[in-house]
């Protein structure tokens, strides 16, 4: 008798676990190239919640498939066929920077795979498309959050510098030029660059002759550093602003003192965590990486694969792509690394900003921004 209830028992545990089954997540980021201190960190969210997490409700475990789109349209286009074709992902998280997440969700819509990316602001990604979602804000939210922190501290008139080869950059400066004008600001002028230029000293001589009360850079790190150091070597001191293209600690190495009194926008800020979940995710943060300091695209990967998850829970199905991109768009109030989510109808999260000042080489704390 005890051996047919031992084969019995036996005998349930193997179906339970033929049952069982992986799923294959895709992660597309730059891990290599210009913009990699972006995929590095974000990606270190998506295998710290993946660690944490690791397998559905239903015993289902899930399988992260990393692909490196070096920042890259091209890089970015063949990995989302990849992932997609090759790897049959459920759904892809990045793949960071609003350019090539509009190259992502232009080859996922047509397959009907969602794409759930932790960082990518500008605010036409998921116009008309039914499977593109964030849970960062918006350029729009972001842009207003900058002219109103400007009024406060009585900046009457900015210079806005564009990266006219970034949808990023023109989005964000379009977004700020309308809040700051419609506040009673007065824009001087609008700078156009490039992503890859190097000398900036013709433009930091042309803001210091229109004088500024602040510079507005919508740029990412590499190009914004420069500016800051070049401005420095040529006197000029005008407070500088820009938004979450420079949140990252390579911004701060590359600028040096010439990025001290540096502000920007951020979602998250890890000494200020905003609930026992963030609190919870920072000390496993520490415990794996020997780190206190969470970077906020750190926390965004995170969130992005845990809405995923939670949507996913959702579903009968968890391989069904269409269910469970219907489910993310449901999300509300969910408990997040970096505060509270919802996911509205149209994939855009519904959040909160952080605005942070680098000092003695740190980005500290200054306030909070709710929608």
């Amino acid at each position: 008798m005890k051996k047919l209830i031992s084969l019995a028992v036996a005998s349930a545990l193997t179906c339970g676990v033929a049952l069982a089954k992986e799923i294959k997540v895709g992660a597309l980021m730059p891990m290599t190239g210009t913009i990699a201190a972006y995929g590095q960190t974000a990606n270190l969210g998506v295998e710290l919640a993946n660690k944490l997490q690791p397998k559905l409700k239903n015993g289902d475990t899930i399988k992260l498939v990393l692909l490196d789109n070096k920042g890259d349209k091209v890089e970015t286009a063949n990995g989302t066929t990849r992932l997609i074709s090759s790897d049959k992902v459920v759904a892809i998280l990045g793949p960071l920077t609003s350019s090539n997440t509009a190259q992502a969700i232009s080859i996922a819509e047509k397959k009907h795979v969602p794409i759930v990316a932790p960082v990518a602001t500008n605010d036409k990604l998921t116009t008309k498309r039914e499977y593109a979602n964030r849970v960062c804000f918006t350029d729009s939210f972001q842009g207003e959050v900058v002219a109103n922190y400007a009024i406060s501290q009585g900046y009457k008139s900015a210079v806005l510098l564009v990266d006219q080869a970034q949808v990023y950059s023109l989005g964000l400066a379009k977004a700020f030029q309308k809040a700051f004008k419609d506040k009673g600001g007065k824009l001087l002028k609008k700078i156009k660059i490039t992503s890859g230029d190097k000398d900036f000293k013709a433009v930091v001589s042309q803001i210091k002759q229109l004088n500024p009360d602040f510079l507005f850079l919508p740029l990412y790190h590499p190009e914004a550093s420069m500016i800051a150091r070049q401005s420095k070597q040529l006197g000029l001191t005008k407070p500088m602003f820009s938004g979450d293209g420079v949140a990252n600690q390579t911004f701060i190495d590359l600028g040096g003192d010439a990025v001290e009194g540096y502000m920007f926008t951020d979602f998250f800020d890890s000494t200020n965590p905003p609930s026992q979940t963030s609190a919870d995710f920072v000390a496993f943060h520490e415990k794996e990486t020997g780190k206190k300091e969470v970077n906020s695209f750190t926390a965004l990967g995170a969130d992005s694969y845990n809405i995923l998850i939670d949507a996913m829970n959702r579903c009968e199905d968890p391989t069904d792509s269409v269910c469970v991109n219907k489910e993310i768009k449901k999300t509300k109030d969910f408990d997040g690394v970096s505060g509270k989510i919802s996911i509205d109808k149209n994939g855009n999260a519904i959040r909160s900003a952080v605005i942070k000042e680098i000092k003695s080489g740190k980005a500290g704390y200054k306030a909070t921004v709710n929608p």
